[in-house]
């Protein structure tokens, strides 16, 4: 039997998470080695949250007729 499928969290989700990681690090009682834990949290979330948000970059440029890219740009 294979693994269920993991939702991937979304970046609003991704940043929540975050905050959560800050608030734990931010605690006195919280030991060496658990800082260094969450800091890996921490950098592993925001990796994914830079591919996030890269992606989305990615999706707003289009092609102009020069086949040069352009910054897609909603009309109002």
């Amino acid at each position: 039997m294979g693994k269920p499928e993991q939702k991937e969290p979304s970046l609003e989700e991704t940043f929540q998470q975050l905050e959560t990681i800050i608030e734990k690090m931010q605690n006195r009682d919280v030991t060496l080695e658990e800082s260094f834990s969450l800091y890996e949290q921490g950098i592993h979330r925001l990796k994914l949250c830079n591919e996030k948000i890269d992606h989305v970059e990615k999706q707003m440029l289009k092609l102009n007729q020069q086949g040069e890219l352009e910054i897609f740009e909603k009309i109002s």
